[in-house]
């Protein structure tokens, strides 16, 4: 079974910022940090963004010209109802299209996670992870 595509849009790389997006290595990461350096007398303003990999935790890191291109993901941020905790994973129902899936256990929210309650969870090109719990 082939793995669906990751929707993206072409951005320059001087428009990136800590806390967007990018894609490195073929893989969506999470900006931590950006570093530009000056131009100098030969070539044009460089840039070094360090970013982490929101489904791996990886540690990535993309350098280039500033006026060159990056691909950044669209992430698609979705609600859905908690209807059941299985072991490491939980079980979700999409509130949009009744979906089933499981997803494993976020560990920053292991403890607050209930059945019949709703979270916030992100879908980028098929693959999903649990953000926050809805109130």
């Amino acid at each position: 079974m082939r793995e669906p595509m990751m929707e993206k849009k072409i951005s320059q790389i001087k428009e990136l910022k800590e806390g967007k997006y990018v894609i490195i290595d073929g893989e969506p990461c999470k900006i931590v940090s950006v570093a530009h350096s000056k131009p100098g007398k030969h070539g044009g303003a460089k840039a070094r963004i360090d970013a982490m990999g929101i489904f791996d935790g990886q540690k990535r890191t993309l350098m280039g010209p500033v006026d060159s291109n990056a691909e950044v993901p669209i992430i698609n941020k979705k609600n859905a109802q908690v209807l059941n905790l299985i072991g490491d994973n939980v079980q979700l129902m999409d509130m949009e299209t009744y979906e089933t899936f499981e997803l494993p256990k976020p560990t920053d929210i292991e403890g607050e996670l209930k059945s019949g309650g709703n979270v916030l969870y992100m879908d980028v090109g098929g693959k999903k992870k649990i953000l926050q719990i809805n109130s």
